[in-house]
């Protein structure tokens, strides 16, 4: 990882990749749409894409991969991008936001994912300009826009019909569907971790619980910013989202606060459960600590017996009784079961 502090003192706008080292080469896929035609192609070389863009068409260009600076720069180069957004790209630590300038606005975000029980999260960056959509990646693969290339290759639904506008509200959409996706797969982890905490608690559900805790405030801090963006995104004079998809914005605001709803709640969910372990721990030792002192309490007065006959003094009368070790012995077992009908009768066994 690139350390901020190679950027210290650097003019503002200097493009300087800050994030995991990354090898693979920036993939550049161009998709083209019309409500008739659709063209979709790879390359791994700028000046072959825009040879081949179509002005009469709505474009998509998607970049896999930020950490090759110098294509960063060719790319705003080639579509007018201001060098403070292009810092901001390749700056996959950015807080989610929405930016409006002359010629383009840009929505920045985190897109989560999950695999194999862990959570991922990379940085988008939306570049919405007349007609064409620039997206940003921060890595190749496991986004969550496949879903929207399917519909745009099979023209359905209303993409196909509708202009860029629409297109960068639809990739900011799925970026909040996958929120849902991974809170569902949570919730159900809540739920068993709920029974096991009620079972039998150990230090495993513990240890669950607390990177669970961990999770959410990850979440949180990725979905937070988010409201702002899309309610900055609605109040936006910019000429370049219609009227026409204002409507739909609504819609993600409200899936995004019931995103940030619904983290808040299994943060408190969580929270609660973190002080049920608690007490079921502590419940525990309180068990084992009454059942110490109840056999405490049983065995002192027979301890003391006991005690007061092994002094081994000479002048003992029941030492020299005939009697006296059975006798002694029926003292004490007398004594453990009047203990014993003591504590049933005040339910401490």
């Amino acid at each position: 990882m690139n350390n901020i502090q190679d950027k210290t003192g650097a003019p503002p706008g200097t493009v300087v990749y800050y994030g995991e080292q990354q090898t693979k080469k920036v993939k550049i896929t161009l998709i083209e749409y019309n409500e008739t035609e659709f063209i979709e192609k790879d390359f791994y070389d700028l000046s072959e894409c825009v040879t081949l863009i179509n002005p009469n068409m709505v474009r998509w260009i998607n970049v896999d991969g930020v950490h090759d600076a110098e294509l960063i720069e060719s790319i705003g180069k080639q579509f007018n991008i201001h060098p403070l957004t292009l810092e901001d790209i390749v700056n996959t630590h950015q807080r989610a936001k929405f930016e409006d300038y002359d010629n383009y606005v840009v929505s920045m975000m985190k897109m989560i994912t999950q695999e194999e029980g862990e959570i991922h999260s990379e940085q988008l960056c939306v570049v919405l300009m007349e007609g064409t959509v620039i997206s940003f990646q921060e890595v190749e693969g496991g986004d969550a826009f496949d879903y929207i290339r399917n519909r745009l290759r099979q023209g359905k639904g209303r993409i196909r019909k509708m202009g860029a506008d629409y297109l960068a509200y639809a990739l900011i959409d799925a970026v909040v569907d996958c929120y849902f996706g991974i809170l569902e797969k949570i919730g159900d982890r809540i739920e068993e971790l709920e029974d096991d905490l009620m079972k039998e608690p150990s230090k495993e559900t513990l240890h669950v619980l607390h990177n669970m805790k961990r999770e959410m405030i990850y979440i949180r801090k990725a979905v937070w910013p988010l409201r702002e963006l899309i309610n900055n995104m609605q109040r936006s004079e910019t000429e370049l989202i219609k009227p026409s998809t204002d409507i739909y914005l609504r819609d993600v605001h409200d899936h995004a606060i019931r995103v940030m709803d619904t983290v808040e709640t299994y943060r408190d969910l969580l929270a609660s459960m973190m002080d049920i372990y608690l007490s079921s721990v502590s419940n525990k030792m309180n068990e084992v600590m009454k059942v110490l002192t109840i056999i405490t309490t049983i065995f002192v007065p027979v301890t003391f017996i006991a005690g007061v006959y092994g002094m081994n003094f000479e002048f003992m009368p029941e030492l020299h009784s005939a009697w006296g070790y059975p006798i002694t012995l029926i003292l004490m077992g007398i004594i453990i079961l009047i203990l014993l009908y003591y504590f049933r009768r005040k339910k401490w066994l």
